[in-house]
């Protein structure tokens, strides 16, 4: 029984030997690449999800965590009709999608952004991003906000109202 399995491991050997010639590779990591190997993924059961939004991009979305340790805070914001989020910035970033409604936002140099459901921003940290999100429509905003804050941060902090007036 010993001497069949010696030939057959030299008879392998020789195979791979072979393959690797053909290959023009030393037969030995490129040659486990044709190795067949049993399939480890299991499928699930028990688990369910939901969608609750989903949101495009206008762009690429670059997203920075914080140095140390972040806090990720999920929250769903509803800004009624006439309503807004005051100025404010954030100390990190927060990854945002517009389930319903149109959100307006005036940005730190006045520039305005409209964004209507089904749309995704990113609100970018620090105080040179202050900003204000309106709704200027007749339906709620339902804004879901995925918040990437260092640890033990507010979710926003107030800020001084940027005077868009003076800055025409």
């Amino acid at each position: 029984m010993k001497a069949g399995r010696q030939q057959g491991n030299r008879g392998r050997r020789v195979q791979q030997a072979r393959l690797a010639k053909v290959l023009g590779t030393d037969g030995r990591a490129d040659a486990l690449g044709f190795v067949p190997s049993a399939a480890v993924a299991t499928p699930g059961s028990g688990v369910s999800g939901t969608v609750l939004a989903k949101g495009t991009s206008t762009g690429k979305l670059e997203v920075k965590t914080p140095n140390g340790r972040t806090d990720v805070t999920f929250r769903t914001i509803t800004v009624e009709p006439g309503g807004s989020t005051g100025w404010h910035t954030h100390s990190g970033q927060v990854i945002a999608v517009v389930k319903s409604g149109t959100l307006t936002r005036t940005m730190d140099d006045c520039s305005v952004e409209v964004i209507s459901a089904g749309s995704s921003f990113i609100e970018p940290s620090g105080a040179k991003h202050r900003h204000i999100g309106r709704n200027l429509g007749t339906e709620p905003v339902v804004i879901w906000a995925t918040y990437l804050l260092p640890e033990g941060s507010a979710l926003s902090d107030d800020a001084d109202a940027v005077d868009c007036g003076a800055k025409k």
